[in-house]
């Protein structure tokens, strides 16, 4: 017997696009003698084509488990896993706390310092430009707090670029961050598992652009990225053991990618951020890397699905009650 995979994809925030190309790639990926799936879109109104998942009379939900392709906000922060344990259906990828914790950079970030791992200075910054001006030197980044695929992100070299910036990034979020800028190499590692994760071969990314934005992953198509990334075996091991440690630090589970800078002046390794449902087209480096490491996307959607249902039967051997 087939099992009934409901993926949702769309959504309502700016990566409602990469999400249907994302969807389409999984799909694309799923062996018709093994899934049957059933398609749950999201517009960006909000409106979900069919009607939201609910159960049938008697507890039926009519599908074995859902494999969320929601990218950034009311997807991936956790907002969608809390509908789906409410519903008492096995998701696949993170839960309700390692997705909240991973979305918001500031949290994840004071997470991961609190397990000794290294991230780049930072502030939250919640009043005027002038009282972030020059406090960690110059340039800094500005990030929404809570969004994904370099959304609203700006890279300011003074006060005056650094006003545009805040004033950009808080039409996505109220809350935004400043952090020091780093120069030198961008590199991934893709991670795997429940409660024994692995980490894959890491790339690197090569912009085309100051920086990794989203015009330069999705739409200008001249990054570059190399697989795997040309690193000694040191580094190589390194990434992979701070990628795990990322993971486990925000209690991540089913699969994540962990964004790394490599400073140049110093050789230091610094997390930039966790991305608990990371890009599935045909240009993203998590299935990238897995194919890389010896693990085909029709294998590793297998691995996930499997990592889903495995999850959700151990919730289930937990009481909640006397």
């Amino acid at each position: 017997m087939k099992t009934r995979v409901a993926v949702i994809y769309g959504g309502r925030t700016g990566e409602h696009e990469v999400s249907l190309r994302s969807a389409k790639s999984i799909i694309d990926a799923m062996d018709p003698e093994k899934y049957k799936v059933v398609h749950y879109l999201i517009s960006k109104a909000g409106k979900w084509s069919p009607c939201p998942i609910l159960p049938e009379p008697g507890g039926n939900p009519g599908i074995d488990v859902v494999f969320p392709v929601l990218h950034g906000t009311f997807g991936e922060d956790g907002t969608l896993q809390g509908l789906l344990d409410l519903a008492d259906l096995p998701y696949v990828g993170a839960g309700v706390l390692a997705s909240s914790v991973s979305m918001d950079k500031d949290m994840m970030k004071r997470v991961a310092k609190e397990r000794g791992l290294p991230v780049v200075e930072y502030r939250v910054v919640s009043g005027s430009a002038d009282a972030a001006c020059g406090e960690l030197g110059f340039p800094v980044f500005v990030k929404p707090a809570n969004l994904g695929s370099s959304v609203g992100i700006s890279k300011a070299r003074n006060c005056e670029e650094l006003k545009a910036a805040l004033e950009l990034a808080r039409t996505y979020d109220r809350k935004v961050i400043v952090e020091r800028g780093i120069t030198g190499r961008e590199l991934e590692c893709a991670v795997l598992g429940n409660e024994d994760p692995i980490a894959s071969a890491p790339c690197e990314i090569l912009p085309s652009r100051e920086f990794y934005d989203y015009d330069d992953k999705y739409l200008l198509d001249q990054a570059q990225t190399v697989i795997p990334a040309d690193l000694s075996p040191e580094q190589t091991a390194e990434i992979q053991r701070l990628a795990v440690e990322c993971y486990r630090a925000v209690e991540c589970e089913g699969m994540a990618r962990v964004d790394f800078l490599l400073e140049s002046a110093t050789g230091k390794l610094y997390i930039n951020e966790i991305n608990t449902i990371p890009g599935f087209t045909s240009i993203s480096m998590y299935p990238k890397m897995w194919e890389y490491s010896g693990l085909a996307m029709p294998e590793l959607i297998d691995r996930l699905i499997e990592l889903a249902m495995a999850r959700h039967a151990a919730k289930r051997s937990l009481r909640y009650s006397k």
